[in-house]
């Protein structure tokens, strides 16, 4: 403790060990940040414009494309202006900021991935008291309960976390702000706030996926008693594209933060992120909107559309001059 000084900035490393690789991440990461944007926002107004997608399904799927938009912006601009800038310096303020938000987004989306596949489940195996279970009043209720609980988690974390005194490096391991490489710079004994992360994030964590996995045992036995396999088969893909976001998300979180601190590989912990801040939000309304007829067909509805007014205004040139 003798040699504490008050920390006023962090340096992001992230990918800077690959200096002549920069603009070309840059590119790579700019890209998948438009993909991102441009297919929430495509998914977000196809479950508005087209009355057959007025169903809860797609009610949580906006808020999951909006929930997707919000998360890649609280980290993806800031490395994207690191890759041009000379210092890749973030202050103390804006990295708190950053972790807040950045764990809110992503315990929210923990939470709303669970109300969805509670969503397959009562549709599959309540589908007459569907529209009774699942009505607006139930569904905004659901969504506002896991953002405020997504918020209240974030808010244990990062008190928990910007506490403890940084005195031994200003060098982030990553190209954000997060719980683990923090960790490491800390001064003390980060045993508290490790117990925290396993205890509190964990339970969070995996109270959502223990919920998921529930919800997806009911559906399959469901589904098992189904006797025509083209009826099995036709209600299972309702659930395969949630149950691939579900696996990819899970997946790279619980194995980035359910593992001790001291065991974290510098490499892994530069990699693994990319993965649930950046691929999978870009994955994430492609496999929306390949995997399931009525989003494609509402997609292909304004497409027709946009094509037919085109038409119509070129032929209007064409008579009139």
């Amino acid at each position: 403790m003798e040699n504490q000084t008050l920390v006023k900035e962090f340096l992001l490393l992230g990918f800077s060990n690959l200096p002549e690789l920069q603009l070309t991440l840059f590119c790579v990461f700019l890209s998948l940040y438009v993909s991102t944007l441009t297919g929430n926002v495509l998914i977000i107004i196809l479950t508005r414009v087209d009355p057959q997608l007025e169903m809860p399904m797609y009610f949580f799927l906006s808020c999951l494309s909006f929930l997707e938009i919000c998360y890649t912006s609280v980290t993806i601009p800031k490395m994207l202006i690191n890759f041009l800038a000379k210092t890749n310096t973030i202050s103390f303020f804006e990295c708190a900021i950053q972790l807040y938000f950045f764990i809110s987004l992503g315990s929210i989306e923990c939470s709303l991935l669970a109300v969805m596949a509670y969503d397959r489940y009562v549709a599959v195996c309540n589908p007459l008291g569907y529209p009774i279970v699942m009505n607006k009043a139930v569904c905004l209720r659901l969504v506002v309960t896991s953002w405020l609980s997504g918020f209240f988690n974030s808010t244990i974390h990062t008190v928990m976390t910007f506490r403890l005194p940084f005195c031994s490096s200003k060098q982030i391991q990553q190209f954000f702000c997060d719980i683990p490489p923090l960790l490491k710079l800390a001064c003390i004994d980060t045993l508290a706030n490790e117990v925290v992360l396993f205890t509190v994030g964990g339970f969070y964590g995996m109270g959502c996926f223990v919920l998921t996995l529930i919800s997806y045992i009911h559906i399959i036995l469901a589904i098992l008693k189904i006797r025509s396999s083209i009826s099995r088969h036709k209600t299972f893909s309702t659930c395969t594209s949630h149950l691939i976001v579900v696996i990819l998300f899970f997946g790279t979180s619980f194995f980035m933060y359910l593992r001790p601190t001291s065991k974290h590989s510098l490499d892994w912990e530069s990699l693994v992120p990319v993965f649930y801040a950046v691929v999978t939000p870009t994955l994430n309304p492609i496999i929306y909107s390949l995997r399931n007829k009525e989003v494609k067909g509402a997609l292909q509805k304004i497409i027709s559309r946009k094509v037919t007014l085109y038409r119509k205004s070129q032929l209007h040139k064409v008579r009139f001059g």
